[in-house]
């Protein structure tokens, strides 16, 4: 059967996330934060399927990675001069300071969405917790080029992971908001989400080609 919540299918023998009754039904969930999502408000997860997508719902995602675009222009302009290196490490500096920073605005928020779709925040909980924190890290030592080989290794390995937790969720067709703006927007899970990642691994991992 499938979580009501986020819609992964669930076996009731072995559901972490326990059970809960409704209208003399029982349901099943993968995670505790699903099962109180329900809990608290049966009837939004018991309606019919959402509507299709448009480019409205992802209105928010497209104006701030205008504005990462835009800050790696100013960057690459002060900087006199285009170079792959320097254009790249810019974009992923303002990339993570800024998808941090609206994690962290509701940090428990982010830490309980991240955690129905992810494959480690599913398992290690404080995990949640310590991606934002991991996003600023990374932008930082993007930003002041303190060993950005390490940096784009570990971002490589971020980015990966994230991506195979996003394409589970699109192959089981679930239903969840993507948490990459934390909780701030309800932006919907779709392949947009899945390319985000791959996009930034990419990248990573043409840093790791020419810094090696």
């Amino acid at each position: 059967m499938k979580d009501p919540v986020c819609g992964m299918t669930v076996d009731p023998s072995s559901a972490k996330g326990g059970s809960a009754v409704h209208d003399g039904k029982t349901y099943w969930f993968c995670h505790p934060v699903c099962r109180d999502r329900f809990q608290a408000a049966p009837e939004r997860y018991l309606q019919p399927s959402m509507p299709g997508r448009s480019a409205r719902d992802f209105l928010p995602l497209i104006l701030i990675f205008a504005a990462v675009f835009a800050l790696t222009g100013v960057a690459v302009w002060r900087h006199g001069r285009f170079e792959p290196m320097h254009a790249m490490c810019s974009f992923e500096g303002f990339f993570f300071l800024v998808f941090a920073g609206f994690k962290l605005l509701n940090w428990k928020g982010f830490a309980d969405a991240y955690a129905t779709y992810d494959v480690i925040a599913r398992r290690v909980g404080f995990y949640g917790y310590a991606y934002p924190l991991l996003e600023l890290a990374l932008g930082v030592g993007y930003l002041s080029g303190v060993r950005l080989l390490l940096v784009s290794w570990i971002t490589l390995v971020l980015m990966a992971v994230g991506a195979v937790g996003v394409a589970q969720a699109l192959r089981e067709k679930r239903q969840i908001p993507c948490a990459c703006l934390g909780v701030v927007f309800k932006i919907p899970m779709t392949w947009v989400t899945l390319v985000e990642d791959l996009v930034m691994a990419g990248m990573a991992a043409a840093m790791i080609v020419l810094l090696s």
